[in-house]
């Protein structure tokens, strides 16, 4: 899933401002600063997603046969691969 950098920096600014409401966590860096790391964090996150989700897609596409997106066995096969491949990054 694609999203702007506007969305992933208020998707960062709210986890930021939920980590300064608890008592269990100290900032030792600037608030900005964790904002920005934060933001890099979930960028990569996507992107980690992202080719999980092509990864299973291509594999559906190898098989012998087609099958066609949205099907029922197309559902199964995508989260089986898409589940291997999680298991495969250790995730």
């Amino acid at each position: 899933m694609r999203i702007s950098r506007d969305k992933a920096n208020v998707l960062a600014r709210a986890v930021t401002d939920a980590l300064k409401q608890m008592d269990e966590v100290e900032f030792i860096e600037d608030p900005n600063t964790i904002r920005q790391e934060t933001r890099k964090f979930l960028e990569e996150l996507l992107k980690q997603e992202a080719r999980i989700d092509q990864s299973a897609r291509q594999k559906i596409e190898s098989q012998k046969r087609t099958i066609l997106e949205g099907s029922q066995e197309w559902d199964i096969l995508y989260r089986k691969y898409y589940n291997e491949e999680v298991k495969k990054l250790g995730v």
